[in-house]
């Protein structure tokens, strides 16, 4: 049996010859798509590398971003490493502090609302408390929510009225007349920027998007209905992480007029269990500071 094995293996070794030889010429040919290939993924890599959040950057690359205005991913990534030497507390943080006051007041939202929860992490600036007081009351809400938090951290209630408005519903009127053209539902989540509807005039079409994340409380003007200058045309409720930031500030600078509002949410059948909760602490710091 061993021999009759031996013999037909030795059979298919004979069968299966050598492999053929790559030539010289498909080695050559093959060399410059191995080269792209790996350029590609080099490019990938950087490409990711260089917009990734969590890459430190040096301190003169945090001055550098800042300025970069025409780059908000620059501008982000360095916020955001301002923050961080913040929560350290670490003092060089306080080198940046002219340039994140100065993007406070850039007209680009997603700077105003960074800078405005930045600024919330020191809270023995003078400079932050006064540029906070000033954000709690820019056009955009996704700003004035971020500063009416970041000022609960100076004990200062000059967001409460900010504070109170993330629990209600949020209307969105129209900056333009014409024809209302829009498929969303009530009830549809949403998050901000998103297309909540599309205004048709003569010939053109204007894009009314959410100011903020959440969801559909209640549409005012159906699809093909016309409306003026001012007009409502939804309502929104906040998302719950945004609730349950603004419950947790109220529980610390929160009145005894803010009862029956917070208790909508303590008793509520359709907030989560964590919006539940925290309503329940809210009311009773309030309670103990009668």
């Amino acid at each position: 049996m061993r021999a009759g094995i031996n013999t037909e293996t030795q059979r298919v070794g004979s069968m299966n010859s050598s492999p053929p030889q790559l030539s010289g010429n498909r080695i050559r040919a093959s060399g410059p798509i191995l080269i792209l290939a790996v350029l590609f993924l080099a490019a990938t890599f950087l490409a990711w590398y260089f917009t990734w959040f969590g890459r430190g950057l040096s301190d003169a690359d945090i001055s550098t971003y800042l300025a970069d205005t025409k780059n908000p991913r620059h501008v982000q990534h360095a916020l955001l490493q301002v923050q961080q030497k913040l929560e350290r507390g670490d003092s060089s943080a306080q080198t940046w502090y002219p340039q994140v006051l100065a993007l406070s007041e850039n007209p680009e939202t997603e700077f105003r609302l960074t800078t405005a929860w930045l600024m919330g992490f020191d809270n023995k600036s003078n400079e932050f408390h006064t540029g906070l007081l000033r954000l709690v009351h820019d056009e955009q809400p996704i700003v004035r929510r971020n500063a009416a938090l970041a000022l609960v951290r100076f004990n200062d209630s000059g967001g409460h009225d900010e504070l109170l408005a993330i629990l209600k519903p949020y209307s969105v009127k129209t900056p333009v007349a014409g024809t209302i053209s829009s498929t969303l539902k009530q009830g549809a989540e949403i998050s901000r920027g998103a297309l909540l509807v599309r205004i048709e005039q003569d010939n053109q079409s204007v894009e009314i998007r959410s100011p903020l994340p959440g969801r559909i409380n209640q549409i005012s003007k159906a699809n093909g209905e016309r409306v003026a200058i001012g007009d409502e045309l939804l309502t929104l409720n906040s998302d719950e992480e945004s609730i349950w930031e603004a419950l947790r500030a109220l529980s610390l600078i929160g009145t005894n007029s803010d009862h029956d509002l917070i208790s909508e949410y303590a008793n509520s059948a359709t907030a989560s269990k964590r919006v539940q909760e925290q309503a329940k602490l809210t009311l009773e710091a309030i309670s103990k500071r009668k």
